[in-house]
């Protein structure tokens, strides 16, 4: 039986505009609107955000894992990039502190630039100064970075030699061990959940 999604599948352009339309419902749910709440997760006093992201990661990897079972969707299928590792950590840091001083990352500030908020508008319009001033200085700044520490397109299970089920189970565990972890600081410090 042929899979339903594939790289050809005009199926893929009606999946991927639903998906992003509950993402965006999710996340405002969620109050990924408010910066307050974004930023409170690295100041200690909300932990929405690792709940929901986490939960949102476990969904995503156990549904592919299904679909991939059931013969609806391949792995082979899904378009991976190449993973650098140094590069991924430097622009880790980097998007880290725009996240703690701008209280959004790229995909929360267009949640709430949706729904008019006009912080989220100037973190946008930080974004776009910054994607023009890496476009410009890539040659003479960024190009011998971003090719460095090429690992390919690997998956977390090949990294460390387990099959890919074994990998999901032990991303789940170690979701549901954050999870009773926040939990227990939340009861310790009687951290309470804050609405904006």
């Amino acid at each position: 039986m042929a899979p339903i999604f594939n790289q050809t599948s005009e199926w893929n352009l009606i999946a991927a505009l639903l998906i992003g339309i509950a993402f965006g419902w999710v996340l405002e749910r969620a109050g990924f609107s408010t910066s307050r709440k974004l930023a409170g997760v690295f100041y200690g006093y909300d932990f929405v955000v690792i709940k929901v992201f986490f939960t949102a990661a476990i969904t995503a990897a156990l549904g592919l894992l299904l679909l991939n079972q059931m013969g609806l969707l391949y792995f082979e299928d899904v378009w991976m990039p190449g993973t650098y590792l140094l590069p991924t950590i430097v622009a880790g840091v980097i998007m880290g502190l725009g996240f703690i001083m701008g209280g959004f990352c790229p995909g929360t500030s267009v949640c709430a630039a949706a729904i008019g908020k006009l912080d989220a508008m100037f973190f946008i319009f930080g974004i776009m100064i910054g994607i023009y001033f890496y476009s410009f200085t890539y040659d003479s700044l960024w190009h011998e970075l971003r090719e460095s520490t090429n690992l390919g397109q690997v998956k977390m299970g090949d990294l460390i030699g387990i099959g890919e089920g074994v990998a999901v189970l032990g991303f789940i565990i170690m979701a549901f061990g954050t999870f009773w972890l926040v939990d227990t600081i939340k009861k310790k410090y009687k951290i309470d959940d804050v609405n904006y």
